[in-house]
């Protein structure tokens, strides 16, 4: 279904967006791998998936898979046909089961999409990253692919539901191997170092103002914060 979808979708979104994609060679033709990439629009999971020549698997919060009636069954069929799978931001046992699904997905080879920063950007800054994509990486054993979605927030803005015609796109970096980072005892301040690591190289591609800050205070505990 997925690919079904992706062929089906593809010439309208390339029509429609005009996207473009710069680095795709950096995503390997065959192994796992996280893909974290900065999140300033709703439709950021849909062009990168469009313009990624993998399938790339997201976690979605979980009302996109509880809502009731016709329509909600219809959206919750969507996401997990497109490879998407449910989190619950609560925290507790069912984050916990989203980590295990994750690090699942990985360990069959797959590419893992993730937003460290946990939530969308609301004013189009880059956000301090929460250590779960560095926790992830080092029990996979898996490189970390920065990515940096590209004027996706001029297309669709904050509370917009109908995306703009504007060309927008995706900026994928060279592999971050942790290597080095293998046998360690695994830290906070080893995750940490991982994770601005990673929003470093995103920022190089994105160019946006970084702050160090959470963009949010209420996200799930994928990692701990500082």
């Amino acid at each position: 279904m997925y690919w079904f979808l992706k062929i089906l979708l593809t010439p309208v979104a390339f029509f429609y967006f005009r996207p473009f994609a710069e680095g795709v060679g950096n995503i390997p033709r065959k192994g796992a791998c996280i893909a974290a990439s900065n999140h300033v629009a709703a439709i950021d999971s849909l062009i990168f998936p469009l313009l990624a020549p993998r399938k790339i698997y997201f976690m979605g919060k979980d009302a996109y898979f509880t809502a009731p009636g016709v329509k909600g069954r219809i959206a919750a069929w969507f996401f997990r046909s497109v490879g998407v799978f449910p989190v619950d931001r609560a925290g507790g046992s069912a984050s916990d089961s989203a980590l295990q699904t994750s690090l699942k997905i990985l360990r069959e080879g797959h590419v893992f999409g993730l937003y460290p920063e946990g939530t969308r950007s609301q004013d189009g800054r880059l956000y301090k990253a929460h250590t779960g994509v560095a926790r992830i990486a080092l029990q996979a054993k898996v490189p970390i692919i920065p990515v940096a979605m590209i004027d996706t927030n001029k297309a669709q803005k904050i509370g917009q539901t109908m995306p703009k015609p504007i060309s927008c796109g995706a900026k994928i970096g060279k592999p971050i191997k942790l290597d080095a980072y293998y046998g360690k005892e695994v830290t906070h301040e080893m995750l940490r170092e991982i994770s601005d690591n990673v929003m470093r190289e995103i920022q190089k591609l994105s160019e946006q103002e970084y702050v160090d800050e959470y963009a949010v205070k209420n996200n799930t505990n994928w990692g701990k914060k500082k």
